[in-house]
């Protein structure tokens, strides 16, 4: 450069875009005058870079600057994962010298085959027998996991994709993923622009981004739920892509039956809606139950005979259950939220089968408290919302409460009266050889007997639903009655009359529940006989004490 500068007299040169800068040009001119200094993994890919930089080749000396890197490269660094490690960190300061020449790719090579030897030798060095069963366990711990969250995402993703071609163990890969995303994702960066306002890091979108990629390329399914909701919660704030969000939720709702409460609970970041984000847990619930059906045809499949929907025969039938309470739970927490739609509240509880709650005390429960949070609700949202409580399942105590409930619809009260009057008749008379309405509920919503074959099984179960429906029919005329009578009483209030049309509708109502109670065929022979056997003088003797009372 001095030789051919144009001017005679030149006394400064500028060096642009120097790898590794002074310090680095520094060691250089150091090699080139003798001076003694050690090649160490801290400097040897600044010294490989500058000496590329400089064309210190073997045309000009003998063993020059770049063979002495090369050897100590070969040498030492390559044959261990640590020392690679520390090149591979060292190097992001020297693009793109480094890519270019090569020492980026040979570090992450060299981290994936010495991790998956050190891998095998580990786990034959550990290998034990456990006691009394003859059987080998293996129990090694990879110290690699934790050292690689010290790289910069863009080098941590090809060093994992490496380490997948290279035969590295799938959990050994998803423990590094979690460990860097503890160790990267502690707290939302969010730094002032003052254009725009308050902006999140970009840098923490790309991490998040990124290892759930990598996440979505492993085959194992079975991980800490606590890790994935983490997860969730950080992509949603930092406003991640749709199909992270997707691919995450997709692995929650594979093991939801695992999850808590808590984990459910996540706040929802959008202005003028719900306090919590109820849309993505839809989307798990619906994940969740799509993994149930599949699992359920492919039973069925097996077993060589149609599923015909019934769920509750899928070996899942736990898990939903599971989930059902869980879900109950989380209907609870969310219901006091003034802000709730009607519609949100209701899409969840429709999502689970009628098999996944066996009592639906918790139901009522989270009903009556989004009744009590949102008392601006029309008559005709809060009969759709407790039409979705099933009044068969709910238990002794659930009815009792139901029945002086003053938030439910008329409705729902007689439906709750009838039912218990059914099952006290039940208990009263011990007949269970009938299988009562309520008994048969309650027999259908289990598991069947094992001594039944799965065809009989699903030929009686579509035998009780044909009764079911003829009596839901049944109590339909009933109801239709006792609205007219209700309708009766409200025009006569607005007439001024309410009182007289007020004894009678309470009049009728006990009229109507005494009809009720009159179901069985002997009931109905025993009081026309009875109305038969009355005298005309002991008739009009009543009807006389009637008026006097009224």
């Amino acid at each position: 450069m001095v030789l051919d500068s144009r001017d005679p007299n030149v006394l400064k040169l500028e060096l642009i875009n120097v790898p590794g800068g002074a310090s680095a040009f520094e060691l250089a001119a150091k090699f080139c005058y003798g001076t003694n200094f050690e090649i160490t993994t801290t400097n040897v890919a600044h010294l490989r870079c500058i000496a590329e930089y400089l064309e210190m080749t073997e045309d000009y000396q003998e063993e020059n600057l770049i063979l002495r890197t090369e050897t100590y490269l070969n040498e030492i660094v390559m044959q261990s994962l640590e020392k690679s490690l520390e090149v591979l960190c060292s190097c992001e300061g020297l693009l793109p010298v480094a890519e270019e020449i090569g020492i980026i790719d040979r570090c992450i090579d060299a981290i994936a085959v010495n991790a998956s030897k050190e891998q095998l030798v580990s786990g034959l060095a550990h290998l034990e027998f456990e006691g009394g069963s003859g059987k080998l366990r293996m129990n090694c711990q990879d110290w690699w996991v934790e050292d690689l969250s010290v790289l910069k995402i863009d080098l941590y993703q090809r060093v994992i994709a490496v380490m997948r071609r290279t035969g590295v163990r799938s959990d050994s890969i998803v423990t590094s993923l979690m460990h860097y995303a503890q160790t990267s994702l502690k707290s939302v960066e969010r730094r002032q622009i003052w254009d725009s306002g308050l902006l999140i890091g970009e840098n923490q979108r790309l991490i998040v981004e990124t290892l759930v990629g990598l996440l979505a390329k492993e085959k194992l399914t079975q991980l800490p739920l606590s890790f994935l909701f983490g997860m969730l919660r950080m992509a949603i704030e930092v406003d991640a892509s749709l199909d992270c969000r997707i691919e995450l939720e997709k692995r929650i709702g594979l093991q939801l039956e695992m999850a808590s409460l808590d984990d459910l609970l996540i706040p929802s970041l959008q202005t003028s809606d719900s306090v919590f984000d109820v849309d993505t847990i839809h989307r798990i619930l619906v994940n969740f139950l799509q993994r149930v059906e599949e699992e359920g045809s492919e039973e069925s499949s097996q077993c060589g005979y149609e599923s015909d929907g019934q769920g509750a025969k899928s070996p899942s039938h736990s898990s939903v259950l599971k989930v059902g309470r869980l879900m109950d739970g989380y209907l609870a927490e969310i219901a006091p939220d003034p802000y709730l739609k009607l519609q949100k509240f209701m899409t969840i509880i429709e999502l689970l089968p009628d098999y996944a709650r066996v009592v639906d005390d918790g139901l009522y429960r989270a009903i009556d408290i989004y009744l009590k949070a949102h008392p601006s609700l029309t008559e005709s949202e809060c009969k759709k919302l407790c039409n979705l409580i099933d009044c068969q399942k709910l238990s002794q105590d659930a009815s009792n409460h139901a029945a002086q409930n003053d938030r439910l619809p008329v409705q729902m009260v007689v439906r709750v009266l009838y039912f218990e009057q059914l099952r006290l008749k039940t208990s009263l008379s011990g007949n269970f050889g009938d299988s009562s309405f309520s008994q048969r509920i309650v027999n259908s919503s289990g598991v069947p007997s094992a001594a039944m074959s799965p065809r009989d099984n699903y030929a009686s179960l579509r035998r009780e639903n044909r009764e079911l429906k003829l009596e839901i029919s049944r109590m339909r005329v009933r109801l239709s009655e006792l609205e007219k009578e209700q309708a009766v009483m409200k025009q006569g209030m607005r007439d001024g009359r309410s009182g007289e049309h007020g004894k009678a509708f309470f009049a009728s109502i006990s009229k109507g529940i005494g009809r009720i109670t009159m179901l069985g065929p002997n009931a109905r022979k025993q009081s026309k006989s009875a109305r038969k056997s009355q005298g005309p003088t002991e008739g009009k003797s009543r009807r006389r004490q009637k008026r006097s009372v009224l």
